[in-house]
């Protein structure tokens, strides 16, 4: 088990992560004694760094006489020391305003809940979209395009909408596609998608799609339309900030980094975490695995109806982010998904 702070430990270690984060430079014990208002001598100050450095919780640089966090440090800070508030009126305000809440497709309302984040925050902003067969069936529509060909339109209970273009090897009216559209949207509503495609095949052995064409056009159609892949889509907004930030200064550092935020294979692994919790995640560098530095963050909440998590919204950003900056904002824009989800 480790050895617990002392209160004077504690606070000095919380003013040099305060420090750090807005510098970005080591810190000395001056500076510290100078921009915290310790009413201690810098030596005092330089042995309780010491004594910091010796428990894991701060690294020295071999160029620098400064200090700063380590890993250990920021789960620390996060974990115990932190004190977190609600976001602004602006930022709130902001937020509800970057993410569309009626009359536009959803996918809309989750970029832009990834663009506002980038915005607010200055790091990367992260979004998954619920995966397709993670919702519940609605409606289907048909919409006739050139010969043989047809657009299925389904619609979840979240808003989703699937788009499918289906090639027909049989006739089928536009009064037919409407009564498709009706028979097959009573048929499956509410239904679970990943079952929806089993209940048709189970139609289509019944005796009515035997002596119903209607019906076995219908049922055959709705086979075509619904195999819609259990995939989702990953939006990540601003990646470039990480160019602002002296961590990753290191060309090749970056380039991994941005090989890594592309592949998304990594970045998927944690994120699935994140909606598996049902909870805030944060993985704090080398906890994340998505730098070779171990010097990137994720902090990243799941977004959805109170009973279940649809999908996952969060910032990737250095480890020297504001943790008591970008939680709230997190936590909120999450809100406020969860809520256009509903509505």
């Amino acid at each position: 088990m480790a050895e617990p702070l002392s209160d004077r430990a504690r606070e000095v270690l919380h003013a040099i992560i305060r420090e750090y984060i807005s510098t970005g430079g080591p810190v000395g014990s001056q500076q510290l004694a100078r921009s915290s208002g310790f009413e201690v001598s810098s030596a005092t100050l330089r042995n309780v760094m010491a004594d910091l450095e010796e428990l894991g919780y701060l690294d020295k640089p071999h160029t620098s006489a400064g200090r700063v966090p380590t890993d250990r440090a920021y789960r620390f800070y996060v974990d115990t020391l932190i004190r977190l508030r609600d976001p602004n009126p602006r930022d709130r305000d902001l937020i509800q305003k970057g993410i569309p809440t009626t009359g536009a497709p959803l996918e809309d309302a989750l970029q832009g809940a990834g663009r506002i984040l980038h915005f607010l925050t200055r790091h990367a902003g992260v979004v998954v979209t619920p995966r397709p067969t993670s919702g519940t069936f609605h409606r289907i529509e048909f919409v006739r395009l050139r010969e043989g060909r047809v657009l299925a339109i389904l619609v979840d209970q979240d808003g989703q909408v699937h788009n499918r273009p289906v090639a027909l090897d049989f006739e089928m009216s536009p009064e037919e596609l409407v009564r498709a559209s009706n028979y097959l949207s009573e048929l499956l509503e509410r239904l679970p998608l990943e079952q929806v495609r089993a209940r048709i095949e189970q139609e289509l052995a019944q005796d009515q799609a035997a002596y119903d064409q209607l019906v076995a056009k219908a049922l055959k159609l709705g086979l075509l339309a619904t195999g819609v892949p259990p995939t989702e889509k990953v939006f990540i907004e601003g990646t470039g900030s990480f160019l602002d930030a002296p961590e990753f200064a290191d060309v090749e550092r970056m380039k991994a980094l941005f090989r890594t935020l592309e592949e998304k294979t990594r970045l998927m692994a944690l994120l699935e975490r994140v909606q598996r919790a049902r909870e805030m995640q944060i993985f704090i560098g080398h906890e994340s695995d998505l730098s070779p530095g171990g010097d990137v963050s994720l902090v990243a909440t799941p977004y959805g109806p109170e009973d279940r998590s649809l999908g996952t919204v969060g910032v990737i950003g250095p480890t020297r982010m504001n943790y008591q900056r970008v939680i709230p904002l997190v936590q909120f824009t999450a809100q406020v998904l969860s809520s256009v989800l509903k509505d």
